[in-house]
């Protein structure tokens, strides 16, 4: 004999979200880590880590505009592995113990890219770091890729704005690199802490004099600057005239003779996210 009733609304509601959340859970990808967690009997000072070996990578493969031979570096395991060594190597860190400003922001600089290019390399071939930044479900390298510093796990959005943004060093954001054409160009060298200004100065004229970051329209009056500088423009000033001020020591002479005589708008160029890599 057949049952009259049927299931409620309710019930077939509830069972399709349980059906669904399932199917969501079940696709998810669980976190990633780099580095490795250590004893505090293994831990030093960041005064004291060592960033030669990352420095030798970027060398071997990044050129002088910033773009990274990634297929060449994905195939070469014992490269692969050294760079896997070189994140252990910055799990040694203890950030407890004092260490100098400089040898501070060159550590998490260098942190920050080699975890991105550990990353990407973990996903390659890719054509794009935001194929790899799912908003709700599935795998986001931005918050779900860590690296262990002791016994702390830091993901790349918590070293880039729970770190290095509070730091007080706005060049920052043209160091830091998300594997991006629109991003500054990835040094060929680590950051070091006794020269770490000079390379920061550096980059940040770098990164102004290349068009895609910077361009004068005359006929419209307006300047147009990196989509970087207005997401984070609040980190080089309060206001559009102290980041401009801010910035102005990096900026080519024409772009300083420009914004010395006034009269005109700042507008933002688009971002392009394709990966930065060699043809």
């Amino acid at each position: 004999m057949k049952s009259s009733l049927s299931p409620s609304p309710i019930l077939v509601a509830s069972l399709m979200l349980f059906t669904v959340a399932s199917a969501f859970s079940s696709t998810a990808i669980a976190d990633e880590f780099a580095g490795k967690k250590l004893p505090a009997s293994q831990l030093v000072s960041i005064d004291k880590i060592d960033h030669s070996p990352f420095d030798t990578l970027l060398k071997k493969y990044v050129d002088e505009n910033g773009l990274v031979n990634y297929s060449a570096w994905h195939g070469n395991q014992q490269d692969r592995a050294a760079l896997k060594t070189y994140l252990e190597t910055l799990s040694s860190a203890n950030l407890k113990l004092a260490a100098k400003k400089s040898a501070q922001l060159a550590y998490w600089i260098n942190a920050y890219n080699a975890l991105t290019i550990e990353g990407i390399l973990r996903v390659y071939p890719t054509t794009s770091i935001r194929k790899h930044t799912a908003k709700l479900i599935g795998y986001n390298i931005w918050k779900d890729l860590w690296l262990y510093t002791g016994d702390t796990k830091y993901s790349l959005d918590g070293i880039e704005h729970q770190i290095l943004r509070k730091m007080d060093e706005p060049r920052i954001h043209f160091a830091i690199v998300c594997a991006s054409i629109g991003c500054p160009r990835l040094l060929n060298e680590a950051y070091m802490a006794d020269k770490l200004d000079q390379q920061l100065t550096d980059n940040a004229k770098d990164f102004f004099s290349r068009s895609q970051n910077l361009q004068i329209d005359t006929r419209n009056s307006q300047l147009k600057l990196s989509a970087i500088m207005n997401w984070f423009g609040s980190d080089f000033g309060d206001t559009t005239p102290q980041q401009l001020q801010r910035i102005s020591p990096w900026l080519p002479e024409n772009a300083k003779s420009f914004v010395d005589r006034g009269g005109f708008s700042v507008t933002y160029l688009d971002y392009d996210w394709n990966l930065n890599t060699q043809k």
